[in-house]
């Protein structure tokens, strides 16, 4: 094991074999030790109890899962740390080194290193949370507003039933060209703090900004499925009508945010294109989503990457996504459609 001392007092710590195998590994990064400002409550099975019955603690962990792009992690982390209501824990979860600098680290963050994908990355937070925490998943492109804690905290303790929740998207750069920090910042602060948070049920989270209730997850072994690779597209709703089982899902208009949809380091068309007919397919299969609901999400990416691969948009590789989608439908011909081969697409 080697430990590197920081300029800022953090340690950055690498197991022996790290290169070789970076998936059984932990870095932490302890810059200081986390300011709690009233996110605990101690909370048992039958609710609400003191600190010195013995009961678990309730913890809020952010969690970030991000490769490729430790510029963007690093930007959107001071909206973490302005929380009017602090994080327990921020877990980043990364697949190389590179992913992250801990000399730019602006809170105490558990820097988690694993196997790259989505669903591997943030199966590897779920692997170090207790059963009383509330899970904060967002992307590391996703800005929360400065009460999204808070929210999140008022919501999960007024609200037994709900196992997972999602907030509102004031702006979601992902449909088109996505916005920079200042954009995104800028529409951040035109939006106005809720009085009176709405609830309303919904099929699914959205997986820029999903919170759930830890408990049930561990207790039923929910993770996040593997086989879908890569970006994990459609992870969310796999995930989400799993955790359907065993209580609510719902929409929050108090829990805000803007999705600045960055299009730095993400899947390449061909491999997106894929995933496309390849991951509702398999999910189909296995009982996460119906028939007609997958039909209408593969026709619909179809037929705009066919309509637009003659004029595409500067920022999306249409050609590139209709390719894979044809690939796709090919392997679905012949009985070798799967999630994983999107991997091997070059």
């Amino acid at each position: 094991m080697t430990t590197q001392s920081r300029p800022n007092g953090a340690e950055f710590v690498t197991p022996r074999g790290f290169a070789t195998q970076p998936q059984d590994n932990i870095c932490r990064v302890d810059i200081s030790a986390p300011q709690k400002v009233g996110t605990e409550c101690k909370v048992g099975r039958s609710g609400v109890g003191s600190a010195d019955e013995g009961v678990e603690v309730t913890k809020l962990v952010v969690a970030i899962a991000t490769a490729g792009r430790p510029q963007i992690v690093t930007g959107m982390l001071p909206h973490v740390a302005r929380q009017t209501v602090k994080p327990d824990r921020v877990i980043i979860a990364i697949a190389e080194p590179s992913d992250v600098n801990p000399d730019d680290l602006v809170l105490p963050a558990e820097i988690v290193v694993g196997e790259r994908g989505c669903s591997r990355q943030r199966n590897a937070v779920l692997d170090r949370v207790g059963r009383d925490d509330i899970v904060i998943f967002i992307d590391d492109d996703f800005l929360m507003a400065p009460n999204f804690c808070e929210e999140v905290r008022n919501l999960f303790e007024r609200n037994p039933s709900v196992v997972m929740a999602t907030g509102h998207v004031i702006a979601d750069g992902i449909i088109g060209p996505g916005f920079g920090f200042e954009e995104a910042e800028r529409l951040l602060g035109q939006q106005q703090v809720v009085s009176q948070p709405k609830l309303r049920p919904v099929y699914n989270c959205y997986g820029c900004n999903m919170v759930l209730r830890a408990g049930p997850a561990l207790e039923h072994g929910v993770r996040f499925d593997a086989n879908l690779p890569l970006y994990g597209w459609l992870e969310d709703l796999d995930y989400s009508r799993q955790m359907a089982a065993f209580g609510e899902i719902v929409h929050s208009n108090a829990l805000q945010g803007v999705h600045m949809g960055t299009k730095v380091w993400r899947t390449p068309g061909v491999k997106l294109g894929y995933s496309q007919v390849a991951n509702p397919s398999y999910l189909v299969r296995k009982g996460t989503m119906s028939f007609p609901r997958a039909m209408r999400i593969m026709l619909r990416n179809l037929g705009m990457n066919l309509l637009r691969s003659p004029r595409p948009e500067a920022w999306v590789d249409r050609r590139g996504r209709l390719r894979g989608n044809l690939l796709a439908l090919k392997d679905l011909a012949s009985g070798r459609l799967c999630p994983q081969r999107a991997e091997k697409l070059t």
